[in-house]
């Protein structure tokens, strides 16, 4: 006998495991589609828009602007620079990585987003980092002489490479230089390969994985007598609580509106004494707790704000016999050592000196490099990626030009106008000239740029903050709800302190900076995203670089 075929869903979310689909926030604003272009001249017509508006040096090669960025006066400010680190624009492509993963082709005309199967859990979580865990997969941990699982994830040498300026090798290479472990292939081994894109995101995942080996140490004289499972679950879980902090407290209050930040998620005491987040748009914006999908408009639009923010090329370190101060490396030409793509292993070209990236106090002149402002122009390196397999680097072919490929899957995916959604909040909508198009990623981009381009505007803000109050309050795992009022300041790992006060010997170098005591936040919380980084034990600042000398033929030949 059949007794019904409803489909009760009792594990999403609060499985560990659960994998959302995709939704809408506005199923009922009408999609935006451009008038009088038929569906056959759609990319066509985005191609051109992108390549004639969306650039802002048009015709220059991204090689040539390297160049030009190289020559100038390091002390001018360009005029798109924002005051926003590099660092949290690939901090921000990292936590996308850890949300979302959309297989759906981008040549797809009609896309229903509760069709869409979202192969990341939803949540922040940092599933892209530990997978399925040691496991399901366990070719991503450390494992012992006899097979027996460390704790610890799995990290390779770092080999810094021969190039023509250094034939014989190197010396005095920083110990504490690591790379992602590869295959025969080069192909990174890590939770979600696309943290490999480039070598910044991949850099950040490298940072990651050294941070919870050393929170796993630390764990090891916090809990004498505790197994190898129960020290990975210690460390996993403060990693894990801090990344949430850092993305709630740090990254999303530095590109949000203040008063959209402090609106989407407030602490808040209770009568009776206790400690509640809640969330400030779960009414008629976002509530993931109760109809847990991934929004269309954050993931296909709004969170798409980055692309704007990306520079043509970057400085690297200070070595000055590989690398070289005033030396620019574009970030998406070809592989080798003239770029940051990713795919390769790491080498003294290619690995990070983070003051040049994030805020630290080693950091001064023009360092760190700062983000792109948030506005309609794109760097000339999004019109030459390396995505269409037959012609890679060619403008005139959509999947190598990012702004028309975001502006096709906008409409494609039947996203509705930004002004709409401006109206729907109840918020003056911002102008747009008769050519420029309505679709909501490109209307967030402009109204960040016409209130300076500094950091996103109120309908971006309102869609960005509130999925991510969204996410953090509707995962049971975080801290908000597991411990509302844990913070890293109180987290034993962290400080190195128990809850009584008394001191926790980690049986580490106590010349390191402590990592809570850089003030590295600009006003926001020392707490932030230079803390993972002094976790990781990464070279910060210059000395490990410039110390690196070259090894002399005669020496290399005596051994």
């Amino acid at each position: 006998m059949d007794h019904g075929s409803k489909t009760f869903e009792v594990t999403a979310p609060r499985s560990r495991s659960y994998q959302g689909g995709f939704g809408r926030l506005f199923p009922d604003l009408a999609p935006w589609y451009p008038i009088g272009v038929p569906e056959h001249r759609l990319e066509e017509h985005f191609l051109k828009f992108a390549s004639e508006s969306m650039v802002e040096f048009p015709g220059q090669s991204p090689s040539a602007l390297a160049a030009a960025a190289a020559a100038a006066d390091p002390n001018v400010v360009e005029p798109f620079d924002s005051d926003i680190p590099s660092g949290y624009v690939y901090f921000g492509q990292f936590v996308d990585h850890d949300m979302t993963l959309d297989a759906t082709p981008l040549s797809s005309a009609e896309v229903d987003p509760n069709r869409l199967h979202n192969f990341r859990t939803p949540r922040l979580d940092l599933d892209c980092l530990y997978g399925q865990g040691p496991a399901a997969q366990p070719h991503l941990y450390a494992h012992d002489a006899k097979g027996a699982f460390t704790g610890k994830f799995l990290v390779a040498p770092f080999d810094p490479g021969t190039f023509e300026a250094a034939p014989n090798g190197f010396a005095n290479v920083p110990r504490t230089l690591s790379d992602l472990p590869r295959n025969a292939e080069n192909r990174a081994l890590i939770g979600d390969p696309r943290n490999d894109e480039n070598v910044i995101v991949a850099q950040f995942h490298l940072a990651f994985l050294l941070a919870h080996n050393r929170l796993f140490d630390r764990a090891t004289r916090a809990m004498p007598g505790a197994t190898v499972a129960e020290r990975f679950e210690a460390a996993r879980k403060t990693l894990r609580w801090l990344y949430q902090w850092i993305v709630w407290s740090d990254f999303v209050r530095r590109i949000a509106d203040p008063v959209v930040h402090a609106t989407a998620l407030e602490e808040r005491i209770q009568p009776d004494g206790r400690v509640l987040w809640e969330m400030g748009y779960k009414d008629d914006v976002y509530d993931w707790k109760q109809d847990p999908f991934m929004p269309v408009e954050f993931s296909v639009a709004a969170y798409r704000f980055g692309h704007s923010m990306v520079r043509n090329a970057y400085q690297t370190n200070s070595n000055t016999h590989v690398a070289g101060f005033r030396v620019f490396f574009p970030i998406f030409d070809d592989h080798g050592r003239s770029s940051l793509r990713g795919g390769v292993p790491f080498d003294l070209v290619r690995v990070l000196q983070w003051d040049w990236f994030l805020k630290f106090t080693t950091s001064g002149g023009p360092f760190p490099q700062r983000a792109r402002k948030i506005d309609t122009k794109l760097a000339n390196a999004l019109l030459h990626l390396h995505e269409d397999p037959d012609a890679p680097g060619n403008p005139k072919k959509l999947l190598n030009v990012l702004a028309a490929r975001n502006l096709v899957r906008g409409v494609r995916m039947k996203l509705p106008a930004g002004d709409d959604v401006a109206r729907l909040f109840g918020l003056p909508p911002v102008a747009l000239a008769q050519d420029e198009p309505k679709t909501l990623w490109y209307y967030v981009l402009k109204e960040a740029e016409a209130q300076g381009g500094g950091r996103l505007g109120p309908v971006g803000s309102i869609v960005v903050a509130a999925t991510f109050a969204g996410i953090l309050k509707g995962d049971p795992l975080s801290w908000l709800n597991q411990q509302p009022t844990w913070g890293p300041h109180r987290d034993p790992l962290l400080t190195g302190k128990r809850g009584d006060g008394t001191p926790i010997d980690f049986g580490e170098d106590p010349a390191e900076p402590a990592i809570d005591a850089d003030n590295e936040m600009d006003g926001n919380s020392e707490w932030g995203l230079p803390a993972v980084i002094r976790l990781s034990r990464l070279p910060i600042d210059g000395p490990p670089f410039r110390d690196i000398t070259v090894v002399p033929a005669a020496l290399a030949a005596a051994g």
